[in-house]
């Protein structure tokens, strides 16, 4: 009994969650950020994994500064190494904690890019890079591999006097945090 309760309160974190999200589709950015900033002190920095990483993940695309952006995506990333298989299937049962990975590095990088920290951003694509294979051959996956490669040509280009970092184009592919969030622009 006491499980079903407990597991019901982390369903409707989820849902508080999802609701911000969709405030935030909708165009509401800076009161999005305000809710995830008064879900976030409810949740605590040693609250649930899931809730942790969810939350952190969308709050950085609410962010104006690209270091803060960063900062929330690797709360993101540190959540997600404290989230076991288990919990994440009480909330998507087909899903394992490495599909998360390609998204959470591919945002890290891109937000290393845009700090013009292309090394540290390359790191992350590499990553991200290596951990695709836990991506199935839908959509969602075919998204992320096609940013890491969109982003691959940014960084060469940055390196070989071309483009420097740019802002973070929304992407509307939808995988199990959500979209990849974030990328920058073709």
């Amino acid at each position: 009994m006491a499980e079903q309760q407990e597991q019901a309160a982390d369903d409707a974190m989820m849902t508080r969650i999802g609701q911000v999200i969709m405030l935030h589709r909708g165009g509401d950015r800076a009161e999005a950020r305000d809710r995830f900033l008064g879900l976030w002190s409810e949740i605590g920095e040693d609250g649930d994994p899931l809730h942790r990483c969810t939350l952190a993940h969308y709050m950085a695309d609410t962010q104006d500064d690209p270091a803060d952006e960063l900062a929330w995506d690797l709360r993101a990333l540190s959540a997600a190494e404290e989230l076991t298989d288990g919990r994440l299937a009480q909330h998507e049962q087909s899903l394992a904690v490495r599909a998360l990975y390609p998204s959470l590095h591919l945002n890290l990088a891109a937000d290393y890019f845009k700090l013009g920290r292309s090394e540290a951003a390359r790191t992350h694509l590499s990553r991200a890079r290596g951990a695709v294979g836990a991506l199935a051959d839908d959509s969602y996956g075919a998204g992320i591999r096609a940013a890491i490669g969109r982003l691959e040509v940014k960084l060469d280009a940055g390196e070989a006097g071309g483009a420097g970092p740019e802002g973070g184009a929304r992407s509307s592919r939808e995988g199990p945090l959500g979209p990849p969030r974030q990328e920058p622009s073709p």
